[in-house]
């Protein structure tokens, strides 16, 4: 009869011992060990390209974000927003349901479009960006960062010729008064940059996500360390909407928080204002 009948370290490694009742002897097994160690995590983009959206998307590249609440300095005047509960609440609608995702589609379609040399689709992209604002204020948050975002690059950034893309923002580039929504003229650069469109997608949903919670942070006012929390839970939130965005078309587009849009509108004439939306 051959049964276990225990198990030792052998070197850190568990081994079983078997025994053979009949003649006594013993054999042992060793279980599969891989050669190698294991390979270490590697990053979805290169570090050029990582370097890059780390820059484009950071608080400090000149687009003036933190001047703009996209209405949420008047929903926290009327109390609609006072904790981070509610602030997390709040947020995960806009992505859902707000610009967060109809800036996502529209980011990744002037991308496309951009990657294919279309011209008169990056035209209609950017007419089109501008027509869905909801309102004077955030028509201004939009076409104000977009445009600067657009200079700053023209300025400091200028892609390489070379492709299709880069081509096509040399000939925006020479051009003069071209107002940009942010979200479009940040796909005409990523891919005109080379930069991978899920990466971008998901950096420009956590840019989008911590102006608002720093807005929120100095008005509410919060913690940093409550919004950090807020910025956390939003991760899965925002890993979501960017898949959704990249596999969605024009079709797609549309928002429904009414509120936020009220909001913005109402802001025009709140009497005291930090922010410009």
């Amino acid at each position: 009869m051959v049964a276990p009948t225990g198990t030792i370290m052998v070197k850190g490694i568990p081994t079983t011992i078997i025994m053979d009742t009949a003649t006594g002897t013993g054999t042992t097994t060793i279980p599969d060990i891989p050669m190698t160690e294991p390979s270490a995590p590697r990053l979805p983009l290169s570090p050029q390209a990582l370097y890059r959206l780390q820059a484009f998307l950071s608080p400090a590249f000149p687009i003036g974000a933190f001047t703009y609440s996209h209405g949420l300095e008047q929903v926290i005047e009327q109390g609609g927003v006072a904790s981070a509960a509610e602030l997390g609440v709040w947020l995960r609608e806009i992505l859902r349901f707000g610009a967060g995702r109809s800036d996502a589609i529209l980011l990744k379609e002037t991308y496309r479009a951009a990657l294919a040399g279309e011209r008169a689709t990056v035209d209609e992209l950017r007419d089109l960006g501008l027509a869905l604002q909801p309102s004077r204020e955030r028509h201004l948050e939009s076409s104000a960062q977009g445009s600067a975002f657009f200079r700053a690059v023209c300025n400091s950034w200028m892609p390489e010729a070379g492709t299709e893309a880069a081509r096509l923002f040399h000939e925006f580039a020479g051009e003069e008064n071209t107002s940009w929504p942010y979200p479009v003229v940040l796909g005409l650069a990523a891919a005109a940059h080379g930069l991978p469109v899920d990466a971008a997608l998901h950096c420009f949903l956590h840019a989008f996500a911590a102006n608002l919670i720093s807005v929120a942070v100095r008005v509410v006012p919060l913690g940093q360390s409550d919004g950090q929390k807020v910025l956390a839970g939003l991760e899965p939130v925002i890993f979501e909407i960017a898949e959704e965005a990249e596999a969605a078309g024009l079709d797609d587009l549309g928002t429904s928080t009414f509120l936020a849009d009220i909001a913005s509108m109402a802001h025009e004439t709140q009497y005291s204002r930090l922010f410009r939306s």
